[in-house]
């Protein structure tokens, strides 16, 4: 189902359209997908499990080219591990949810590094830079990784046979060691 309902735009009040559309998606419940952008430069999109939905843990091996294919669902509630590069994706105040694949969750990073390069300096530059260089060989699979996300609401998950889905333990914190990278 896909329905378009007209509504002013919260950030410039001029009418948009807000797409309000559900999918479904084999091994998981159906979803649905909002979305709304306006010329003003307002985007928003966000993605809802239509089922009940407990506190999730998912954890998945890339070891393969293939594995890079494995599609992410990622709410706006959700966080986005990768132990291997030392990063964590938390949920920001705009945070958008989106639908991808393993590699897209790695462009996404390499995509906020990029702009972390357009102002870094000295040490700062340094990490950056060689944080894109192992994203590089982690899309070329010249190295295992896990792909862990959490999500309290769960509303996010690992659409494959292969992804590891456990309760998420409230008290569970990632490892302290770890780069975060928050969301805008």
């Amino acid at each position: 189902m896909r329905r378009s309902i007209p509504g002013p735009c919260p950030q410039c009040k001029r009418e948009i359209l807000f797409v309000y559309q559900t999918e479904e998606i084999p091994y998981f419940s159906d979803i649905l997908l909002i979305s709304a952008v306006c010329d003003c430069g307002y985007r928003f999109v966000d993605t809802m499990i239509l089922g009940e939905g407990e506190p999730v843990r998912w954890k998945y091996r890339v070891e393969q080219p293939k594995d890079m294919e494995t599609r992410v669902v990622r709410s706006t509630t959700g966080s986005i591990e990768i132990p291997e590069l030392g990063v964590r994706i938390e949920p920001g105040p705009a945070c958008e949810a989106f639908i991808s694949n393993v590699e897209g969750v790695l462009v996404r990073i390499d995509s906020v590094l990029d702009t972390v390069l357009t102002w870094a300096e000295g040490e700062e530059r340094e990490n950056a830079l060689a944080l894109k260089e192992r994203v590089a060989e982690a899309r070329e699979t010249a190295f295992p990784f896990t792909l862990i996300v959490r999500d309290p609401d769960g509303n996010s998950a690992v659409l494959s046979r292969q992804a590891v889905q456990e309760p998420l333990e409230p008290d569970a914190e990632p490892c302290p060691h770890h780069a975060e990278t928050g969301e805008n």
